[in-house]
């Protein structure tokens, strides 16, 4: 990478230097490989490190990056096409070859905006199953579904109160129930300290949220929140139907 003197441009200094990082990345970097660190990058492209790191943020955020504990930022490999389905096979319970492992199930109250849409009392426990997404190898996705006891009554008290098991007997009887539809939204968010554990990422890293409504009998039977690494994934919505699309508090519907 050479430098480039960055002061007589009218667009951001931190933007032009993505762009000029963009194509150093795509000739003089191979996939895994870790930049320099900040200090150099800095010092070579003669900007302050302030606007560096607006610049590995967006890069980040666009996919090109990776920041990895103990590692460094390193050229993140093309990102993972992942499918967001809308089948009940979703909740098959994780057996083999199924691309959601459960991970554990407790019972606790919901959070405020849950229980809303759960239409539960805000004291009311709900099930609190929770999943990660495997593609080749990496954990790429976390999830946390909610279930109202009420949508699972075949659920049965002898079994294990906690851990995977249970996860698997609350999605077992998930599956028993006929949908008659759900709604979908996906927003930009930032890893909290749970899911940057479980995705190998710093937390506040940038994650694709998102958002699932399951009705059925006029009301919601569970909410699904799962989590995506931005970085590596491309999500894909091959089903039919609108999906919603949130930004800034602003919402619009797109095919």
């Amino acid at each position: 990478m050479g430098t480039t003197q960055l002061e007589s441009v009218q667009e951001p200094k931190y933007w032009h230097l993505k762009t000029v990082l963009s194509e150093a990345l795509d000739s003089d970097f191979a996939v895994g490989e870790i930049l320099p660190n900040e200090r150099d990058l800095a010092a070579r492209f003669g900007v302050a490190r302030a606007t560096l790191r607006q610049a590995l943020e967006q890069l980040e955020l666009e996919g090109r990056l990776q920041r990895r504990r103990g590692v460094g930022t390193t050229v993140a490999p093309p990102r993972v096409g992942v499918a967001v389905s809308t089948g009940q096979r979703d909740w098959s319970g994780g057996a083999a070859g199924e691309a959601w492992q459960p991970v554990g199930c407790s019972t606790a109250v919901a959070p405020a905006s849950v229980a809303t849409e759960l239409g539960v009392d805000g004291d009311e426990p709900v099930h609190i199953v929770r999943r990660i997404r495997v593609a080749q190898a990496q954990t790429i996705a976390a999830e946390q579904l909610y279930v109202p006891s009420s949508s699972v009554p075949g659920l049965s008290s002898i079994d294990a109160s906690s851990g995977p098991v249970r996860a698997r007997s609350v999605l077992r009887e998930l599956h028993r129930l006929g949908l008659d539809g759900q709604d979908r939204s996906v927003e930009l968010g930032s890893a909290r300290a749970d899911d940057a554990k479980e995705l190998d990422r710093l937390p506040g890293a940038p994650v694709l949220v998102v958002t699932t409504r399951y009705l059925a009998a006029g009301g919601t039977v569970a909410l699904s929140v799962a989590t995506y690494r931005a970085d590596t994934c491309r999500l894909t919505f091959g089903d039919s139907g609108d999906l919603e699309i949130s930004h800034h508090g602003q919402e619009r519907q797109a095919s």
